[in-house]
């Protein structure tokens, strides 16, 4: 037997929202460009280490 679909929950909805902010800011910020936006930030490499960064 199967459950009926329920929708996404409240956490679900924000962290799409923050997600979808996320995506707008990096658009305005980089246009007009060539690069695709990142929403994720890249691990932080060995020459990085001096550099502080908040998560």
């Amino acid at each position: 037997m199967t459950r009926p679909h329920t929708g996404p929950t409240p956490e679900q909805i924000k962290e799409k929202h923050d997600l979808e902010e996320a995506l707008e800011e990096g658009l305005e910020e980089t246009f007009p460009g060539s690069d695709p936006v990142n929403v994720t930030q890249p691990a932080p490499s060995r020459e990085d280490g001096h550099v502080k960064r908040s998560d």
